[in-house]
């Protein structure tokens, strides 16, 4: 069974920075792609952020593109969004999804081409 736990979400001014972690348990995420979506207030989930299962390829939503960067530490078995420059337009509840196969490519996990597991949310609020 499958677990994702995020964390690193909280309050921040226009402008700040935070980091969010997606710590993944039963199983290895060595050979898994994962990416990070969001959903904010009366809108549907959006795609953010995803990294191929070999950790590199990253895909990035337009909006967030030169502000945000993912990265995945498979010795922690862990996966990560650093946010720069955050606006508050970026303010949602972020999720991270781990597909369900094995050697997805971000190009996949940013379509959610296939099954994904999700984690239970981390809020992130930007004030203005």
């Amino acid at each position: 069974q499958v677990h994702l736990v995020e964390s690193g979400g909280g309050l921040v001014q226009a402008g700040g920075s935070l980091r969010l972690s997606c710590a993944a348990s039963g199983r290895t995420i060595d050979t898994y792609g994962m990416g990070w979506f969001r959903q904010a207030p009366g809108k549907e989930r959006e795609f953010v952020a995803a990294i191929s299962w070999h950790g590199g390829s990253p895909q990035y939503a337009d909006s967030v593109k030169g502000r945000f960067a993912i990265s995945k530490d498979n010795a922690k078995n862990t996966v990560y969004l650093q946010m720069n420059s955050l606006k508050p337009e970026d303010t949602a509840i972020y999720y991270c999804a781990l597909p369900q196969i094995p050697f997805s490519t971000a190009i996949r996990i940013a379509t959610v081409a296939d099954s994904v597991s999700w984690g239970q949310g981390t809020q992130v609020t930007v004030s203005s």
